[in-house]
C-alpha cells in the first residue's frame, strides 16, 4: 500500500519536460563512475545557484541570521555548499536506487541500531524523525532495505509524472508512503503493529495545531504531529541522519530516543517539539552546508517570498483526518517541493 492521493491536475508539456530531465539524469546516474555523478550534482546545484537570485539571497541571509559571528565570505562559502548539496542529493539519490541490494549495503555505514531495537522492544512502533538534511531520501530507501520496511509521511509532487516516479523510488525498498488524507488513521495503525513512521519536522506549518519553537535562537512554527503522536501512543522518538563518506558511502545515524517531558509538565506538546527541534538543530550546527536554508522556515516578516528556479518548500494547511503536519518527505527537484 503506498497511500497515494488522487492525481487531479492534468500533465502538462512542462510536466513531460520535467519528467524527462529527471529521466535523462537518472540514466546518466546510474551508468557514471561515482566521481563524476558526485561531479554532475555539484555542477547542477552550483547552476542552480548562479541562476536563481532570490532563493541564492535567502540562503545567505537565513545563514548570516543563523551564524551571526561568520563573516559574509564565510557565509557565501555555506551558501554555495548548500547549494551544491542539494544537486548531489538529487543525483545520488537517483544513482542509489539503482542499485543492488549488495552494492547499498556495501554504501552505507548504521550507528545507534542497539537504539532502534530497544525503541521497537517497546512494542509502540517508533516514530523516527529527521529534516530536509543530509541524504535523507537515502537512509530512508537502505532503512527499508536492511533493517525493516517503514511508513514515509509525505505530501505529493506537483507534478504528477515526478510524484508517480518518486513514489516507486521510495517503495522499492519495501517501505509504504502515508499522503495526507486519511494519514491519521494510518500513521496510528503502523503504529499499532510496531512499524516504523517517518517524519520531518523541519518545515513552516501553517495548521492550526503547529507550535512555536526555537530554531537558531528564532521562533519557528513547527508540527506538533510528533509530539501528539508520541504522547498518545507512547511511542518512542528516534531522530535520524545520514551523513556523506568519502568514496559514495553514507552513515546512517539513529540518535538516543528524545527524552519527553515529565507528564505533568504545562505544556508538554510544545516541550517536546523543542527537545526534538534542538537534535536537528544541533546537526545542522555542525553541518550547516547539509540542510535547507533556501527555504522559508522562519516568518517574522524579515523574509520576502523567493520566487526563483528552486522549489519552493511546501506549506501545510488544515484537513479533515490528514497527518497533522505532514511534510515533503522529497527531495528538491523540478517540479516538487522540497
Amino acid at each position: 500500500m503506498t497511500g497515494s492521493e488522487p492525481r487531479v491536475a492534468a500533465v502538462s508539456i512542462r510536466h513531460r519536460v520535467e519528467d524527462l530531465a529527471v529521466q535523462t539524469v537518472m540514466a546518466a546516474a546510474r551508468k557514471l563512475p561515482y566521481r563524476l555523478v558526485r561531479a554532475g550534482g555539484a555542477g547542477l546545484g552550483l547552476a542552480f545557484y548562479a541562476l536563481d537570485a532570490p532563493h541564492r539571497r535567502l540562503t545567505r541571509a537565513n545563514l548570516a541570521e543563523a551564524f551571526p559571528g561568520r563573516s559574509p565570505r564565510e557565509v557565501r562559502a555555506i551558501a554555495r555548499g548548500v547549494f551544491e548539496h542539494f544537486g548531489r542529493l538529487l543525483v545520488e539519490m537517483l544513482r542509489f536506487s539503482g542499485l543492488g541490494r549488495d552494492a547499498m549495503r556495501a554504501a552505507v555505514d548504521i550507528e545507534g541500531q542497539d537504539r532502534l531495537r530497544a525503541a521497537h522492544a517497546k512494542g509502540c512502533g517508533v516514530l523516527l524523525i529527521t529534516g530536509h538534511f543530509g541524504f535523507w531520501e537515502i537512509n530512508a530507501l537502505a532503512h527499508g532495505a536492511f533493517l525493516e520496511p517503514i511508513a514515509l509521511v509525505a505530501r505529493p509532487l506537483d507534478n504528477p509524472l515526478l510524484h508517480a516516479r518518486l513514489e516507486q523510488i521510495r517503495t522499492s525498498t519495501g517501505n509504504t508512503v502515508i499522503y495526507r488524507r486519511g494519514g491519521l488513521r494510518r500513521i496510528l495503525r503502523a503504529l499499532g503493529e510496531n512499524q516504523g513512521v517517518a517524519m520531518l519536522i523541519d518545515q513552516h506549518v501553517q495548521t492550526p495545531d503547529a507550535v512555536m519553537v526555537d530554531f537558531f535562537d528564532r521562533p519557528a512554527a513547527t508540527t506538533s504531529a510528533v509530539a501528539t503522536l508520541a504522547l498518545r501512543t507512547g511511542a518512542p522518538v528516534v531522530p535520524v541522519f545520514a551523513l556523506p563518506l568519502a568514496g559514495g558511502r553514507y552513515r546512517l545515524i539513529y540518535e538516543h530516543p528524545v527524552e519527553p517531558p515529565p507528564a505533568d509538565h504545562p505544556d508538554a506538546i510544545r516541550e517536546f517539539t523543542q527537545r526534538a527541534t534542538d537534535v536537528l538543530e544541533m546537526y545542522v550546527r555542525r553541518h550547516p552546508e547539509l540542510w535547507l536554508w533556501m527555504h522559508r522556515r522562519w516568518r517574522d516578516g524579515a523574509q520576502p517570498p523567493a520566487p526563483g528556479m528552486f522549489p519552493r518548500a511546501g506549506e501545510e494547511t488544515a484537513h479533515h483526518d490528514e497527518a497533522p503536519g505532514a511534510g515533503t518527505s522529497g527531495p528538491p527537484g523540478p517540479g516538487g517541493q522540497g
